[in-house]
């Protein structure tokens, strides 16, 4: 799946098994306390950075959204790069996920290829962490399962843009998460014209709505 941009890139593990460091089980991101926080944290450091402020001027908030959108997109992306592929799915489940805590582009993800009876859909992994973030950080269900809609649509666009020929596949595999009612009511469908009804909230970092994301309510 490497083929259709770095966001569908993934390794493989065998179920069950351990990966040497600086792989790291995602359960650890949700069951560690100071994973998540540390992940948010990191974030926040950087949004405040290329706004030339200091963290604290960053909203706790706007960064634990902004945390969430990266992680989600990552995991939707080859979720959906696999069905439009054709590829047999896999878990999304966190005790099958092995990630490397980078930052600055989508992080090292490994797979463990197994068959799974899981209904195709945003997957527990994705359930988990958006749960997280929405207790800790008081962040909305609404503007944060508008973060699972924008990155299901964003990876089903990447492919679009890197094989056209897969645009129709990939936006079906798209509106499958698109479908959910918790995602804006499960009435938007991807595709150029997406637009989702919440904001992911970064705009406040420079506290100019034209700061927006491009599928932003806010546009």
């Amino acid at each position: 799946m490497s083929s259709l941009g770095p966001f569908f890139a993934v390794e493989t593990h065998v179920r069950g098994e351990s990966r040497p460091p600086p792989w790291q089980p995602m359960t650890a991101l949700i069951n560690d306390g100071g994973a998540l926080a540390a992940r948010v944290d990191a974030v926040r450091a950087a949004l405040a950075h290329r706004a030339g402020g200091q963290p604290a001027e960053v909203e706790i908030r706007v960064a634990a959204s902004v945390t969430h959108l990266g992680l989600i997109a990552r995991l939707l992306s080859p979720a959906i790069g696999a069905v439009t592929l054709g590829h047999a799915p896999f878990s999304l489940s966190l005790d099958d996920l092995w990630w490397q805590n980078e930052l600055g582009g989508p992080y090292p993800l490994s797979i463990a290829p197994a068959p799974t009876t899981e209904v195709p859909g945003a997957g527990p992994a994705v359930e988990a962490i958006t749960a997280a973030i929405a207790e800790r950080y008081a962040v909305s269900h609404l503007v944060l399962w508008g973060n699972v809609g924008s990155a299901a649509n964003s990876a089903a666009q990447l492919i679009s843009t890197a094989r056209g020929d897969l645009a129709i596949l990939a936006h079906a595999a798209a509106d499958v998460i698109l479908a959910d009612p918790r995602v804006d009511g499960g009435a938007v469908r991807a595709g150029p014209s997406f637009r989702r009804r919440s904001c992911c909230l970064i705009y406040r970092v420079a506290n100019d709505r034209t700061a927006a994301c491009g599928d932003c309510i806010l546009r």
